[in-house]
């Protein structure tokens, strides 16, 4: 499992574990399972899926590191 954070201007948008997280990177979509590489990137305009769940974001960044995914995100009004 992943421990996923999820960070907007304005709130804790979601904090839990997953299992895993697909997210819209400036060069593509990625997907971030257990025992991802620590990779720190920016993210564009889209959509992040999460165990069943959407969220669209205007941009952002995300971090993974140690099984814990970070993601500070501009969300779509």
């Amino acid at each position: 499992m992943l421990k996923l954070k999820i960070v907007s201007p304005e709130r804790i948008e979601f904090t839990g574990e997953v299992s895993s997280v697909k997210v819209p990177g400036t060069c593509g979509q990625f997907e971030i399972l257990k025992d991802h590489a620590p990779i720190i990137s920016t993210l564009q305009k889209g959509v992040i899926e999460y165990d069943g769940q959407r969220l669209e974001i205007l941009g952002g960044f995300v971090e993974v590191q140690k099984n814990e995914v970070s993601l500070c995100i501009e969300k779509t009004e």
